[in-house]
C-alpha cells in the first residue's frame, strides 16, 4: 500500500542520515601543508629563482664573530666560530598570506630550494659546524639562511712580536661559479655596524677582538667579473699570561747569573754556581717549549732572546772554567821554575865553596833571600797579569750581559706600550 511504501522510504532516509553521521569526516589539510605543497610542486632547486634570466640575484651577507678557538703558527691557520647570515629573494617562493590562513613566514628544507654557491676562499676545514637543515622564507620571497659555523681558515700569521702580536686574518666571500651578472653580493648591515659589533664575542679568552672591517670589490678572472666581500678579522693577543710565566722568570735567571760576576775569578764556587744556573735555565726552556709558537717562517723575538741568553750562559761558564784552569796551570809553572832555580843555586854554591867562613855564610844567606824575594815577585807579577787579563774579559762579558738585558727589557717595554695604545 502507499502508506507502507512511504513508511519504508522514511525509514530508509532515517537510517541513511544516521549512518552518514557515524562515518568520520575526512580531515582537512592544514594551511602550512597546502602552502608547502603549492610552493614546491613545480619548483626546480637547480635553477636560479628569477623569472627573467637577465635579472641579478643579490645575496646579502652578514658576519658575527663569536670566538677565536685556535691560532696555529706552524700550519698558518686560524680556527674561528662565527654566526653567518645570508638573505636573498626567491621569485618562485611568493604567495598571498590571505589565501593560507595569514601565514607570512614558513620554514623549508634547505635541500628543497635553490641555495647560492657563496664560499669562503680561505676555507681549509669545516671544523665541527652543527647541521642546520632548514631555512626561513616569507611571503615576499625573501629567504633567510642563518647558521653557526666553525671554520678553519688559512692566514698569514706574524709571530715575531709574540706575545705582543696582532693578527689580521680575512674571510673572503664570493660565488664559485656565477659571475656578477648573475649573483651580486652586498652587506646586510652597514660596514660600521659590522666592524664595531663585539657584543657576541667571547672577550675573556686569550685573544681580543679589535674590529672587523669589510670592503666590496670585483675580481676579474677568465674574462669574467666576480663579486667579492672581504671581512678582515683584526685580533690581538693578551700578553699578561706569557709575561708572568715566561718573560719575568727568564729575566730573573739572567739577573742571578749577572750577580755571579761578583764572585772571585779563581773561585771554583763560581763554576758550580753557573752550572746550577745553566741547568735551571735548561729545565725552564724545556718546560716552556709548548708555550712558544712554532713557525717555520720567522723566529719569534722571545725565542731569539732565549737563545742569546743560553749562549751567554755557556760563554760565561766556559770563560770561568778557562780562568781557573789558566791560573792553576800558571801556579804550577811558577812553582816548578822556583824549585829548579833553588836547586841550581844551591848546587852552584856548594861547588864554589865547600866550607864557607862566617862572612861568606852570611853573604850566601843574603843572596838566597834576595833570590827568593825575586822569585816571589816574579810569581806574583805573572799571576797578577793573568788575573788582570781575566778581569778585563770578565768585565767585557758583564757589560755584554747588561747590554742584552737592557735591550731586551727596552724592546719588551716598547712592544707592550705599542700594544697598549694600539
Amino acid at each position: 500500500t502507499p502508506g507502507v511504501v512511504m513508511s519504508l522510504i522514511w525509514l530508509f532516509i532515517f537510517f541513511s542520515a544516521h549512518a552518514s553521521q557515524c562515518v568520520p569526516e575526512k580531515p582537512k589539510r592544514s594551511a602550512l601543508n597546502q602552502l608547502t605543497r603549492t610552493l614546491l610542486r613545480q619548483y626546480d632547486c637547480g635553477v636560479r629563482p628569477v623569472h627573467d634570466w637577465t635579472s641579478v640575484t643579490t645575496v646579502y651577507i652578514d658576519l658575527i664573530l663569536l670566538s677565536v678557538l685556535d691560532v696555529d703558527g706552524k700550519t698558518q691557520s686560524i680556527t674561528t666560530s662565527i654566526w653567518y647570515r645570508q638573505v636573498w629573494t626567491d621569485e618562485f617562493l611568493v604567495w598571498d598570506p590571505e589565501e593560507f590562513d595569514g601565514l607570512n613566514e614558513i620554514s623549508l628544507s634547505s635541500d628543497a630550494i635553490w641555495i647560492p654557491d657563496v664560499i669562503v676562499t680561505e676555507f681549509v676545514d669545516g671544523g665541527k659546524s652543527p647541521p642546520i637543515p632548514y631555512i626561513y622564507v616569507n611571503s615576499s620571497g625573501s629567504v633567510k639562511n642563518y647558521r653557526p659555523m666553525q671554520v678553519v681558515l688559512a692566514c698569514s700569521l706574524e709571530m715575531y712580536a709574540f706575545p705582543f702580536d696582532k693578527q689580521n686574518c680575512s674571510l673572503t666571500f664570493r660565488s664559485w661559479l656565477h659571475s656578477v651578472k648573475e649573483i651580486d653580493l652586498a652587506l646586510l648591515r652597514s660596514a660600521e655596524d659590522i666592524a664595531n659589533d663585539k657584543r657576541e664575542f667571547m672577550n675573556d679568552g686569550e685573544w681580543e677582538l679589535q674590529s672587523i672591517p669589510s670592503h666590496y670589490w670585483h675580481i676579474h678572472q677568465d674574462a669574467t667579473d666576480y663579486a667579492q666581500i672581504q671581512f678582515n678579522v683584526l685580533i690581538r693577543r693578551r700578553p699578561l699570561l706569557y709575561v708572568v710565566g715566561l718573560l719575568i722568570p727568564s729575566i730573573f735567571l739572567m739577573l742571578v747569573d749577572v750577580t755571579s760576576f761578583y764572585l772571585p775569578l779563581n773561585s771554583r764556587t763560581r763554576i758550580v754556581f753557573k752550572v746550577s744556573i745553566l741547568l735551571g735555565y735548561t729545565v725552564f726552556r724545556v718546560n716552556i717549549t709548548e708555550e712558544l709558537p712554532s713557525t717555520a717562517v720567522r723566529t719569534p723575538l722571545i725565542g731569539v732572546f732565549f737563545a742569546v741568553c743560553m749562549a751567554l750562559l755557556m760563554l760565561s761558564l766556559i770563560k770561568s772554567i778557562l780562568v781557573v784552569k789558566l791560573l792553576h796551570h800558571n801556579d804550577k809553572d811558577v812553582k816548578q821554575m822556583s824549585l829548579t832555580l833553588d836547586s841550581e843555586d844551591l848546587v852552584s854554591l856548594n861547588e864554589d865553596q865547600k866550607v864557607p867562613s862566617g862572612l861568606d855564610w852570611l853573604l850566601q844567606e843574603l843572596a838566597s833571600l834576595r833570590l827568593a824575594l825575586h822569585q816571589e815577585d816574579t810569581e806574583n807579577s805573572a799571576q797578577a797579569d793573568w788575573l788582570e787579563l781575566c778581569l778585563k774579559l770578565d768585565r767585557v762579558l758583564f757589560w755584554v750581559y747588561l747590554l742584552v738585558l737592557v735591550l731586551y727589557a727596552g724592546t719588551l717595554m716598547l712592544l707592550w706600550t705599542s700594544w697598549s695604545f694600539a
